[in-house]
């Protein structure tokens, strides 16, 4: 895949940022916005798995971001924070290939490039909270390769 996952990631906020803003038909902003990547085989569908997740378990990725910013309106969170946020929590959840540190170092580098000064920290911070929440509660189920081994260490340590 010479298209690497942090171009696909970029695409992914772009799309949903347009989603949320225009709330246009997603098949429409999927190939104005994600078509592009057609061109190499799965990342297309890389991109486009994400994008339909994100949308659609929305709410449970809101209600876990709400746990987290007590002290804020969610409402008044930068959007692109918002959705940085939910891509990260919905890779967690729903995209088991895929390590937690590198969908949260994905997100704390996008938000970095594409948000505030201080979102990368605001990022990192509510993901890593997440994270520990979900690895308590059993719902973080990884595999694939680098996890495996991982898991098998844990299990063999007393």
């Amino acid at each position: 895949m010479s298209i690497k996952r942090r171009q696909v990631r970029e695409k992914v906020l772009q799309a949903l940022y347009a989603y949320e803003l225009s709330k246009e038909p997603i098949e429409l902003i999927l190939e104005t916005i994600v078509g592009s990547l057609k061109k190499e085989e799965g990342v297309f569908d890389l991109a486009k798995r994400l994008i339909l997740k994100t949308i659609e378990v929305t709410p449970e990725l809101d209600g876990l971001i709400k746990g987290r910013v007590a002290n804020w309106e969610f409402n008044r969170l930068a959007v692109i924070d918002r959705i940085i946020l939910r891509m990260g929590i919905c890779e967690l959840l729903y995209f088991e290939d895929i390590p937690p540190k590198v969908s949260i170092n994905e997100a704390i580098e996008i938000a970095r490039r594409y948000s505030t000064d201080k979102s990368d920290k605001f990022v990192n911070g509510v993901l890593d909270s997440i994270l520990v929440d979900l690895k308590k509660s059993g719902r973080l189920k990884k595999s694939g390769r680098g996890l495996l081994d991982i898991a098998a260490k844990k299990k063999s340590e007393p």
